[in-house]
């Protein structure tokens, strides 16, 4: 599947918007007009309107953005505010309270070009009473892929088909987070149905999960650090693993996991993902040229390309149960999901990749919910080192790893083998660490 310009909320809507802040004499952009499709549900309201907490709070916003959720659902503005505000991490009561003042709330159908229609009449007014001179507008779909048309066409039809005559009107974008489909012919047909309607430069196609601050570190410790590459091979690595944990279950939207399921939720896109970066070849550039974006995504794909569809007997899945103080219900328990569902909530697979680089090491993707822990980690074994069985002699020496914490507490360390205390020439394993929230204790790690 074609990743253009994937990228996570919170570097898109930064890269975007700090682009257009500054012009030749330094001055922000006229308005900022936000369009959130399915603004009441789960996504909305843990990512994409604390992601635009955050930007607003770190000055990203112009000061006339107008952020307008739009869903079925039928509630007033001050009880969407309500629901969102406990969803906005950080920042002080006063940040909230101000952001919170620019967002609004109205209820339509998504196939209704009618019911778009009418509230971009009032969208354009507030615009108006701004005193801006023209104003970009973005538009984000938080909302199942069969939906993706309906909304679209609406948009088409009542704001974005003639939008490029009104001289008020910046540009328009269309950010569509994944899954893009269920499967490559349902892919196909959307993307057709999508091309149709808007060309490429319209649409963004984005994975959150890239937004993560050590997976977009990955790229800086691969190709930045000279230890690191030239171990990056068949030749030193034992094995790659790649690990989503969460230790909740489905927590009453079963009805939507169970159309997708674990695979198709978290190891298709998020673990893809990450495993193409940690595989892929070094690009012709990562920034500061404006394909930068098309080096990566070209390198990705590539690696991509040489791994074989996976086989049953590489895989084991399962489904959680209930515990056995009854806190929780089992997966088939929730009112949501069929009694008969053999849906996975749990699943690890081995991937392999068929190229020089890395022939013969097994890439282990392990995602699960209702587990013992929330966790994201990857997790780099390296071979043994040579002679070293032979060297101490009746000592087990353990395999050095390079670890990668992605949630919670972001951090990297190194395990590596070290003397043990005392008169014993004993290798024990020690590690080397980097704990952002040591480290940076000053920084803010953003959510993705």
């Amino acid at each position: 599947m074609p990743m253009h310009k994937v990228k996570s909320k919170l570097v898109l809507y930064a890269e975007e918007l700090e682009a257009d802040h500054l012009d030749q004499g330094g001055a922000r952009p006229d308005g900022l007009t936000v369009f959130v499709v399915g603004a009441s549900g789960d996504l909305a309201k843990k990512k994409t309107y604390p992601s635009l907490f955050d930007l607003f709070r770190h000055n990203f916003l112009t000061d006339h953005t107008i952020i307008c959720g739009y869903a079925r659902s039928t509630k007033s503005t001050a009880d969407f505010r309500d629901q969102i505000l406990p969803y906005l991490k950080g920042g002080t009561e006063e940040e909230k309270l101000a952001f919170l003042s620019k967002c609004i709330y109205r209820n339509g159908n998504y196939d209704s070009a009618e019911d778009v229609g009418n509230v971009f009449g009032e969208l354009k007014q507030l615009e108006s009473d701004t005193g801006c001179g023209k104003f970009n507008r973005l538009f984000y779909f938080a909302i199942p892929p069969s939906v993706f048309v309906p909304i679209g066409k609406s948009l088409k039809e009542a704001v974005i088909g003639n939008s490029h005559e009104d001289p008020n009107v910046g540009w328009s974008r269309l950010i569509v987070e994944k899954p893009f489909g269920r499967d490559s012919e349902s892919f196909r047909d959307l993307s057709s149905a999508m091309s149709d309607l808007y060309t490429e430069d319209y649409i963004y196609r984005i994975d959150h999960y890239l937004g993560k601050e050590m997976v977009q570190n990955l790229v800086i410790l691969r190709f930045a650090n000279a230890i690191f590459e030239p171990l990056w091979n068949r030749d030193h690595i034992k094995s790659v693993t790649i690990t989503f944990k969460e230790d909740f279950g489905t927590k009453g939207r079963g009805g939507y996991f169970d159309s997708s399921g674990i695979i198709r939720d978290v190891i298709q896109n998020h673990l893809i993902q990450i495993l193409s970066l940690v595989a892929m070849e070094p690009p012709v550039a990562v920034t500061g040229d404006q394909d930068s974006a098309s080096f990566v995504r070209d390198e990705k794909v590539k690696v991509l390309n040489c791994i074989d569809p996976v086989k049953l007997d590489d895989c084991v899945l399962g489904q959680y149960l209930a515990p056995e103080d009854g806190s929780e219900p089992s997966y088939t328990g929730d009112p949501s999901v069929p009694d008969d569902s053999v849906t996975p909530t749990f699943a690890t697979m081995v991937l392999w990749i068929n190229n020089p680089r890395w022939d013969g090491v097994p890439f282990i993707l392990k995602a699960g919910k209702a587990l013992n822990e929330r966790k994201g980690e990857i997790r780099i074994q390296f071979k043994p080192a040579p002679g070293a069985n032979r060297m101490f002699a009746g000592q087990e020496v353990p395999r050095n790893e390079l670890v990668m914490r992605l949630q919670p507490d972001e951090a990297v360390y190194m395990k590596a083998n070290v003397k043990s205390p005392g008169l014993k020439t004993t290798p024990v394993m020690s590690e080397l660490d980097l704990s952002y929230a040591e480290r940076y204790a000053d920084e803010e790690m953003f959510d993705a």
